[in-house]
């Protein structure tokens, strides 16, 4: 028995696993002969707890996040740069229990089992049809950028870059990881770009944004030319950078009454879009014409608005814009930056509209549960329809991907 025969969605998730079907496509999404390749460029790996611990200097050990319990009995998580924050526990089951448990064994292979066919998370992945993955990431290392402290926080990501890359670099194929870089000193992020570079890493996570914390004019910013040696190094490596929603600043900023839902649509999506606009609009994209920038966990309906309203600001306030452009800030967009996105039917509806169709990369979001694993067929079906073309099915769903994170294609897919 697998575990999608083992796996029940519980009531409140009855709706994951339901689709209508679709007609008029040519492959399938579900694991199987005659199938699309799939690469989902948003999961999560979660490193051992004790990973910065373990790895880092002693004399950043007092500053590291911990759990602690106070008067009221109540945990709180501890961390430079953020307020205390609540751990609140939560009674899973069913699907919402799998996937609190998946993603999480970050010895990659699964007990008594040595063997690379014996991977247990290329397997969970598989059964949801995915091929590969691009991973950043899990729990408390995102807030590895949770300082003012360039120094601390290029220590957390050099320890986050060694252990991923040992740990996934036999399975490169398939699971293609992040390297973290610390923005607040550029001369720091440029000398971690060539170290991982040549330690053969292809993607990058940078904060959305460079320093951490409350807005300050004095920050230095991704659309200002003291990035230029970190855009030129990283140019020159060949490496596509990715902004993911949740980092840079405390995203949560809201509390009480409907605080998840205003933390995750405001606090969170719309930061990741500050960057993107950042370099379209600053003149980045033509000096370093070959850079490849992704937002990754914000899905993609904003894209037509934002390329709208960029182009529409670039000439309203063409007095004050500086620099001038070779081109519309859309241009710079089109050509340089992606985004990916999960169950977003709004995006779908409008990709070919907008020709966006060599833009946007989906993605599982694999583990968390603002995700689609274990049911991420029934949500394609549910987004996609059947209006689509073939040819930007077989783009959405993974060679753009494969362009943008350096994915060999298997001979089975090229045809």
């Amino acid at each position: 028995m697998g575990l999608m025969d083992r796996i029940e969605p519980n009531e409140e998730n009855q709706w994951r696993a339901a689709s209508s079907g679709v007609e008029g496509w040519a492959k399938g999404i579900r694991p199987g002969p005659n199938k699309y390749y799939m690469v989902s460029v948003d999961a999560h790996l979660m490193p051992p707890m004790t990973l910065f611990r373990d790895r880092l200097d002693k004399k950043w050990h007092p500053r590291l996040a911990r759990i602690e319990t106070r008067d009221d009995g109540q945990r709180y998580v501890i961390m430079e740069g953020m307020r205390p924050e609540r751990l609140i526990a939560s009674d899973f089951s069913g699907d919402d229990l799998a996937r609190s448990k998946a993603g999480g064994d970050h010895r990659m292979i699964m007990e008594g089992i040595g063997d690379p066919v014996g991977l247990k998370r290329i397997q969970d992945q598989a059964l949801d049809g995915v091929d590969a993955e691009v991973i950043f990431p899990n729990g408390p290392v995102l807030l590895m950028w949770s300082s003012t402290d360039a120094q601390f926080v290029n220590a957390q990501c050099q320890a986050w870059n060694d252990w991923a890359w040992e740990t996934c670099e036999p399975f490169k194929d398939k699971c293609n990881p992040a390297a973290a870089l610390a923005t607040g000193e550029v001369d720091l992020a440029v000398a971690e770009v060539q170290r991982v570079a040549k330690m053969g890493y292809r993607t990058l996570i940078l904060p959305c944004k460079p320093i951490w914390g409350a807005h300050d004019v004095s920050h230095i910013n991704y659309n200002l030319p003291v990035f230029d040696p970190l855009w030129a190094a990283i140019q020159d490596a060949d490496l596509a950078i990715c902004y993911h929603v949740s980092t840079g600043r405390d995203p949560r900023a809201a509390r009480g009454n409907g605080g998840a839902i205003i933390n995750q649509v405001v606090h969170s999506f719309a930061p990741t879009i500050e960057p993107i606009v950042s370099m379209c609009s600053s003149g980045v994209f033509e000096r370093f014409p070959k850079l490849r920038v992704a937002a990754i966990e914000a899905d993609a309906a904003w894209i037509p608005w934002v390329l709208q309203k960029m182009d529409e600001c670039y000439h309203k306030h063409h007095f004050w814009v500086r620099p001038k452009l070779q081109n519309l800030p859309s241009d710079y967009f089109r050509s340089n930056c992606y985004a990916s996105f999960g169950e977003d039917k709004v995006a779908m509806d409008f990709v070919e509209q907008y020709g966006l169709v060599d833009n946007l990369m989906w993605a599982n979001d694999f583990p968390h549960h603002e995700g689609t694993w274990p049911y991420s067929a029934e949500a394609i079906e549910r987004s996609f329809g059947s209006h689509l073309k073939e040819e930007s099915r077989v783009k959405l769903l993974g060679m753009n991907a494969a362009k943008v994170f350096r994915f060999d294609i298997p001979d089975e897919y090229r045809s």
